[in-house]
């Protein structure tokens, strides 16, 4: 026996399915809108160059020994302007900032999966684009695995690296897996654009306590940090998959570890929620010539809290790398004419 569903069940199935999809265009719509305001209101800062075929916004600025920060999820590289830590080493330095792929004004081109270890080249060429020889590299929290790559790669092109707040062994992260339907092909588009900016604005008070636990939140993150900026279905979209790659790519720097013959400074919150400090004092044990420091009452955001520490580790990082004056010199001199922002 056949049975048919009512006339005025399947037409009320139809009119739901016309109204969720019109909710979801809608939904997109707004967000789009809301991006491209924010992005008037916060104009980027730096310069553009291209890489492969990438755009990616950057400031250069200071005369110096090169020093090379690259930043974390959920924020851009104006991070390291917000924490104070690019203003304390411009007094000595050259100082290049990068919006990681995706992040900030930086593009992240559809169909290419950009692992720690892509976007490690991808700053190795710019680097080498804008001349800049053997930089010490800053590296936070996903930065981390970045700086790394980059290190176990390219040693030779590097003088040290200063690593905070990092993922460095493979644990079981409950974040990630959450991480992976929003970077899905499709599903993560359909999600980033519609749903997850919408969650990003109730979650984000306990999204900034989860970073800076137990310390406060600095005035100067409330006031300078825009979860508008952060909250564009674009770099929802980068963090995403960031997320999901973070544990891959632990496991794939994990074996260079010791082969890692440059001085490195590892700094860790004792307090920090998002990294426990166990996995620096791992890698730690890990690297031949890694020096720990371990920062009380700071959490996962530990530059903020010891912005003048990090700088001073840079500087002993620099110094135990025996960088030859001629390189400063060359850095000094060697400046690139970037394309202006747009």
């Amino acid at each position: 026996m056949i049975f048919f569903a009512p006339s005025n069940t399947r037409s009320a199935r139809t009119a739901a399915g016309f109204a969720g999809a019109a909710t979801l265009a809608a939904l997109a719509l707004g967000n789009y809108l809301v991006a491209r305001r924010t992005e008037r209101r916060h104009p980027p800062r730096g310069t553009f160059m291209e890489v492969d075929g990438v755009r990616l916004h950057y400031i250069d600025r200071g005369e110096g020994s090169p020093v090379v920060l690259i930043h974390g999820n959920a924020v851009s590289g104006d991070d390291w302007n917000t924490s104070g830590v690019a203003e304390l080493l411009l007094r000595s330095h050259r100082v290049i900032i990068f919006d990681r792929p995706g992040f900030g004004y930086s593009e992240r081109p559809h169909g290419h999966l950009w692992t720690a270890a892509e976007q490690a080249e991808l700053l190795h060429k710019a680097l080498r684009q804008l001349d800049v020889e053997r930089p010490v590299l800053v590296g936070h929290s996903w930065g981390t695995i970045v700086a790394l790559s980059l290190a176990e790669c390219h040693q030779d092109d590097v003088a040290g690296l200063v690593l905070l707040s990092g993922y460095y062994f493979w644990t079981l992260r409950p974040d990630a897996l959450l991480a992976v339907a929003g970077a899905l092909p499709l599903l993560g588009d359909l999600l980033c654009y519609t749903i997850s900016p919408l969650l990003g604005w109730l979650q984000m008070p306990l999204l900034k306590w989860a970073m800076f636990s137990p310390a406060r939140v600095p005035v100067r993150f409330q006031t300078e940090y825009s979860p508008a900026m952060a909250l564009r279905p674009s770099q929802i979209r980068a963090s995403s998959v960031d997320g999901a790659l973070m544990i891959p790519g632990a496991l794939a720097l994990r074996g260079g570890y010791k082969d890692l013959t440059l001085p490195v400074v590892i700094v860790a919150g004792d307090g920090d929620k998002v990294v426990f400090k166990r996995r620096s004092e791992q890698l730690r044990d890990s690297i031949p010539r890694g020096v720990l420091q371990i920062v009380s009452g700071a959490g996962h955001m530990v530059h903020y809290i010891a912005a003048r520490q990090v700088a001073e580790a840079v500087e002993s990082v620099a110094e135990a790398s025996g960088t030859p004056e001629i390189v400063k010199l060359r850095s000094q001199a060697s400046h690139p004419q970037p394309t202006a922002a747009a």
